[in-house]
């Protein structure tokens, strides 16, 4: 898997992880690489800078707390916080989205789920079926392994990562 930085026409910058150097050209030659704001297909590779970090920096990160962690408690409304834990506007609970980007995503999973059956890991399965005519087209949202959806791609089958996970899954 590689990541790129890209940027759309439209001066949107974003990132995208592909399988390899070459699925991107095929992704983009095929229009299938789009801006993930405002959905162009005309998106470039940008300048990118490498995230390696050298063995000498790993051994100079600081050691972690010793202090022993508190067990969650559950509090009203069934969130889980650490004791003492500020939940405040300061403090905001992790499952509530607090940046513009967070809720913008909170509504992209809404409207996905409103519009879309979920198919679980039947994905593959049921977008191939749907590209070959075996099952009538309709929108579909699942998961896929990295292998399958690799496949799907190469076989021109059209699907789009989610930046979300399955509500139901807990870990």
């Amino acid at each position: 898997m590689i990541r790129y930085t890209l940027k759309c026409e439209n001066d949107h910058v974003f990132e995208s992880w592909f399988p390899s150097a070459e699925g991107y050209d095929r992704l983009r030659a095929a229009g299938l690489a789009s801006c993930a704001i405002c959905g162009s297909t005309e998106v470039d590779k940008t300048l990118m800078a490498p995230q390696v970090r050298p063995a000498r920096d790993r051994a100079a990160l600081p050691a972690p707390d010793d202090m022993p962690m508190e067990s969650p408690a559950p509090q009203s409304g069934g969130a889980v916080t650490k004791p003492g834990t500020d939940t405040t506007p300061e403090h905001p609970s992790l499952s509530t989205p607090d940046t513009a980007l967070a809720k913008a995503i909170a509504r992209l999973r809404d409207e996905v789920e409103a519009s879309s059956d979920y198919v679980g890991t039947e994905f593959a399965s049921e977008a191939r079926s749907m590209f070959v005519g075996d099952a009538p087209e309709r929108a579909i949202h699942g998961e896929a392994s990295a292998e399958e959806a690799k496949a799907l791609a190469e076989e021109g089958v059209p699907i789009l990562p989610l930046p979300f996970s399955n509500r139901t899954k807990s870990n």
